[in-house]
């Protein structure tokens, strides 16, 4: 007698198409295919339009003698790239000296003076030297906040400490956090958030811009170590905030209770009675009025509906 086979005990295929029909491995190796080659294609693509937008701007800067198509058969692509990389290192080591500084100083005051160019080149100029500067904590950090409510949870990025009036009439230390939308990150919204509701992320910017770019799809893995994962550190806070306010609810009550109770009128020996409304007075039954006094020599008249009274004797 022959033993069968017991197929649990097999290891899994690593190869999910076996199995499958004929159509269904062939739309399965297609989707793999599209899984390898398309990030690698639109990489290249993307860098490609970038090189080529900037060799067709800068080389329309150059003197026509200095082509490289005027001594080679063919062009060097990226050459713009190289100019305007150089370019810019020469401008910058330029400023750096006495000379440029006061030329730089000069353009600031002229451009100061125009009355829509000055705006766009002030906000330009403040955003670029906080976002550059070395020191600048802008976009250094992820944090995660709830909103828009209580419960539900958004990926900010640090911008750096809120200052001036913003932070003057807020009692908290606040803190300026980009919230960006998805699937485009260049759009979102400016929230002035206290740091103690911050929950500061492990992951990096770049790693942030990815989950939010493919909408939760590209998740960083969780990089602490293995006691800090067992640790819902959320769910803390939740469970702190919810007892914090219960408790701020019992206090109001027993302060209700308290102001009641000091109301409420007390009975001699025992406890205060419950504050009742007392009941209306009773309106008093009007007086009789008094009957008129008889006159001098004539009798009184007898009330209507009483008989004569008889008798032996005369009146």
């Amino acid at each position: 007698m022959t033993r069968k086979r017991d197929h649990t005990d097999q290891a899994p295929d690593p190869n999910p198409a076996h199995g499958l029909g004929l159509m269904a491995r062939l739309r399965a190796y297609f989707f793999a295919g599209i899984l390898v080659t398309a990030p690698i294609f639109i990489t290249f693509y993307l860098a490609w339009l970038f090189i080529s937008f900037v060799d067709q701007t800068v080389t329309a800067l150059v003197p026509a003698r200095f082509h490289p198509e005027t001594y080679l058969p063919f062009g060097i692509p990226g050459l713009g790239v190289v100019v305007l990389a150089v370019t810019l290192i020469l401008i910058g080591w330029f400023t750096a000296g006495v000379v440029g500084r006061m030329l730089v100083r000069v353009q600031d005051r002229t451009l100061a003076r125009m009355p829509v160019v000055r705006n766009v080149y002030t906000a330009l100029k403040q955003i670029l030297e906080t976002v550059l500067a070395h020191k600048s904590s802008a976009f250094r950090e992820v944090v995660l906040l709830e909103y828009p409510r209580r419960g539900m949870w958004a990926i900010g990025f640090i911008t750096g400490a809120t200052q001036g009036e913003v932070q003057n009439l807020t009692e908290d230390e606040t803190v300026n956090i980009f919230l960006p939308t998805t699937p485009n990150p260049t759009s979102g919204f400016l929230l002035f958030v206290p740091r103690s509701d911050l929950v500061v992320l492990d992951m990096t910017v770049e790693e942030g811009i990815k989950m939010v770019v493919s909408g939760g799809i590209v998740t960083p893995p969780d990089r602490r170590p293995a006691e800090d994962r067992e640790l819902p550190q959320v769910a803390t806070r939740l469970r702190g905030v919810g007892q914090a306010i219960e408790e701020w609810g019992d206090e109001v009550a027993a302060r209700e209770r308290a102001a009641r109770e000091a109301a409420a009128p007390r009975t001699p020996g025992g406890p205060p009675s419950p504050q009742a409304p007392a009941p209306a007075p009773a309106r008093p039954a009007p007086a009789p009025a008094p009957a008129p006094a008889p006159r001098e020599g004539k009798r009184p008249k007898r009330p209507a509906g009483t008989a004569k009274r008889s008798g032996t004797g005369g009146d």
